[in-house]
């Protein structure tokens, strides 16, 4: 098979290199998939550029990066249903602490990570339902119940902030988004926000009420936990939920307790990775519903061949885009 790797941290250019290597057999309860399309998610450029906080060095001697990717598997091993092979999938945790992922022609993973693929999805948007769409899902649905309810959700120009707003509209929610340029506020109207609000705006917590006419928001779902604390001190109702994905901005914040403490706030930290499997196999049940019901659109900004790999990395690095980056691994 065709392989991306890397062995050491650095930059793309420096540390990705395409490689042959000998397509793996699947083990008991694991399946083989010969993958279209792998998604490149920001935790994937971090990982191979060494960015993750206490990370010093690779976990292992060889990866092959991404988490995300679609495909068709070819190969079961024993106790997999051999009905399986030709099926259309899409897989997650594809290298979530084990070594190969998804920059390949084939990948081997447990065969609860590779879900059917509903009929008239493309391989495309199935390499974005892993980290996007999951995450997306679990902060907007995870508290239960919004019908009825406003959802504020930072940065709704980003892929699971696009998401987000789709979803919470899918589910009978309010949304005001956050967006930090034209465009982004044009494809989070498109996305289904009934309001947008500039995220620089020196007067953010006075727009995002007067976007809710004069209402505190029900729940949040945060990009920037860190750099933006202060403002959901303020704008969040009592007993709500701040369902918080990220704080690249600040990783060590400090935080307004008190406020918050005084309207009884839950943080609801979400990490996709180590989602219970009630809790995904949820998740997952509804994105396909959405999926079926034509509530939800992925966005893909790029899709650039297996062995240009290190641009689309730098391409995710870079801001501006609008959309996935994909590697298409045919």
């Amino acid at each position: 098979m065709r392989a991306i790797t890397y062995t050491k941290f650095g930059p793309a250019d420096a540390v990705l290199a395409l490689r042959d290597m000998p397509t793996p057999n699947p083990a008991a309860g694991e399946v083989l998939v010969r993958l279209s399309r792998s998604g490149v998610n920001p935790s994937d450029v971090k990982a191979r550029a060494g960015s993750r906080p206490g990370v010093t060095e690779p976990p292992y001697p060889l990866i092959i990066p991404h988490s995300d990717g679609a495909g068709v598997i070819e190969a079961v091993g024993t106790g997999v249903d051999p009905m399986r092979v030709g099926q259309r999938v899409w897989v997650w945790n594809g290298q979530w602490q084990r070594p190969h992922g998804t920059a390949a022609s084939h990948i081997v993973l447990p065969a609860s990570h590779a879900v059917p693929l509903p009929d008239g999805v493309s391989f495309d948007t199935g390499a974005t339902l892993g980290i996007p769409a999951l995450t997306a899902a679990q902060t907007v649905f995870g508290g239960g119940e919004i019908k009825g309810k406003t959802l504020l959700v930072s940065g709704g120009g980003g892929s699971v902030g696009h998401l987000a707003i789709q979803l919470a509209v899918w589910g009978g929610a309010k949304v005001i988004a956050t967006v930090g340029s034209g465009r982004s506020g044009d494809d989070a109207r498109a996305a289904g926000a009934t309001s947008v609000v500039d995220y620089h705006s020196p007067s953010l917590v006075e727009d995002i009420l007067a976007a809710n006419d004069g209402q505190p928001i029900d729940r949040a779902v945060e990009c920037e936990f860190g750099p933006n604390a202060d403002t959901l001190a303020q704008v969040m109702a009592p007993l709500s939920t701040i369902a918080a994905y990220g704080s690249a901005g600040n990783m060590s914040p400090t935080f307004p307790f008190g406020p918050m403490l005084f309207k009884a706030l839950k943080i609801d930290i979400t990490l996709i990775y180590i989602l219970p499997p009630h809790e995904r196999a949820e998740m997952i049940r509804l994105i396909h519903k959405a999926l079926d019901e034509g509530a939800l659109n992925s966005r893909v900004h790029a899709v650039y061949p297996l062995d240009q790999c290190a641009e689309a990395h730098k391409a995710v690095e870079a801001a501006g885009r609008h959309g996935a980056i994909l590697l298409d691994c045919d």
